[in-house]
């Protein structure tokens, strides 16, 4: 028996089927986001290494995946292992995410594109992922950003194009969890954390949903065991308030933090009271927003507003995004506001019902061996000219099997070809069910 030949590991081939499946849930969202002003780019599968490992891309910069550089020797290649010099042996590495291909793009770019700008990229990127259900080492991601606008205007129009975009692909009872990086910086300062803290304190909280609340509270205890314990405090407090899902509003977040004052907690929250009277009216059916003061996203360049999507169906976030207005000044030397939102693909589209018949009628045509290929060729042509897809197939002996077939691969209706046939008027269309 031959040895099955399997793509590599955490890496995936899709059948016919899956494949356009995939191609009109991402047709479904390309429409959404044209429709509400997004442009798509295209950029290198590859960045530079040192671009890839600048600080920008957090715990995924280790999951990152690197190009040994042309013509290496094996002696350079082990003297540089040996020193565990990375940036020796590799000049190059496969993108882990979208956002930092997006701000070199941009500062490359800068002087042939709007003073507000409105991208779209979706595209496969690559992470060293540990392999399994849900976590593959090549993924598709889907973004869009808006570089260059300063006011919440940015956050609304993201926020309400992926609504659309979800709500298009049929996704229903999708909960928008937002908070505020200022809103956590006052959090910490009011539990009492020294601000050189913050990022590991963050970096902790972020895991409430894997290790709970005690968990955290453990981790942070080296840090400061005092702070830790008023953190405690407060997540215990959160947590039933949480499950009844708390209003984004200034009343709201004050309740659930009393006590988190200060410029920077003020800033944050009145953004989000803001946030929420802007949004309210304005997302589709089966799409509610919700204040989330446990929410950081890993990701260290956020600065301000940050938000995931949860859906029933799916135990991660379906989507997720921020406000990450640092990050462009690193490319372009001077700071330029930018916020983003990911679609969380591999995660959609296993949620979605899609109709496998969607898209323009898809007709087999079942030819006998006598049929002059002029003649078959000549049919073919001419339904495609009237908007179908054809496919052609020579009778086989078992016609049900290949009904069947062709009708799992999408296909709507099917006529059977013999010699003479005057024309595509001429066929007897007959529907596959």
């Amino acid at each position: 028996m031959a040895t099955p030949v399997n793509p590599p590991r955490g890496m995936r081939d899709f059948l016919p089927a899956d494949k356009a499946r995939r191609e009109r849930a991402l047709g479904v969202i390309r429409s959404v986001y044209r429709a509400h002003g997004f442009d798509e780019i295209e950029t290198p599968v590859v960045e530079d290494w040192s671009r890839l490992h600048a600080g920008l891309g957090g715990d995924n910069e280790k999951l990152s995946f690197s190009i040994l550089k042309r013509g290496i020797t094996p002696d350079a290649l082990a003297d540089a292992a040996a020193r565990g010099d990375a940036e020796a042996l590799a000049d190059l590495g496969l993108r882990f995410d979208l956002t930092v291909p997006l701000a070199r793009f941009y500062a490359s770019h800068r002087a042939e594109l709007p003073p507000v700008f409105r991208a779209m990229q979706i595209a496969p990127v690559w992470r060293a992922e540990r392999p399994q259900k849900g976590r593959y080492r090549q993924f598709v991601q889907s973004d869009i950003d808006i570089i260059g606008e300063a006011s919440l205007l940015a956050e609304l129009e993201l926020i309400t194009a992926t609504s659309a975009a979800l709500a298009a692909l049929g996704l229903k009872d999708c909960v928008i969890r937002v908070n505020d990086r200022r809103v956590l910086i006052g959090l910490l300062e009011h539990c009492g954390f020294a601000a050189e803290a913050f990022d590991r304190a963050l970096i902790t909280i972020d895991k409430l949903d894997k290790i709970g609340a005690s968990g955290v509270v453990d981790e942070l205890r080296v840090l400061d065991a005092a702070a830790a314990a008023r953190l405690g405090e407060v997540l215990a407090a959160v947590e039933p308030e949480l499950e009844r899902g708390i209003a984004l509003d200034a009343v709201s977040i004050a309740r659930v933090l009393p006590g988190v004052s200060g410029d920077t907690a003020a800033a944050g929250t009145a953004s989000l009271a803001e946030l929420g009277a802007a949004l309210t009216g304005a997302l589709p059916a089966g799409v509610t927003v919700r204040f989330d003061p446990t929410l950081v996203r890993g990701m260290g360049y956020y600065t301000g507003t940050i938000f995931e999507i949860a859906h029933p169906g799916s135990g991660s976030s379906v989507a997720g995004g921020g406000r990450y207005d640092g990050m462009i000044g690193r490319f372009l030397g001077q700071q330029v506001p930018a916020v983003g939102f990911s679609l969380g693909f591999e995660r959609i589209v296993e949620l979605l019902d899609l109709d496998e018949a969607a898209g323009p009628d898809a007709v087999v045509l079942v030819w006998d061996a006598e049929v002059p290929r002029v003649e078959l060729l000549a049919l073919q042509r001419e339904l495609i000219a009237r908007g179908h897809r054809v496919r052609l197939e020579q009778r086989p002996k078992n016609m049900k099997a290949l009904l069947d077939r062709v009708q799992r691969e999408g296909f709507t209706s099917f006529a059977q070809v013999r010699p003479g046939l005057a024309g595509a008027d001429a066929l007897e269309l007959r529907a596959l069910s």
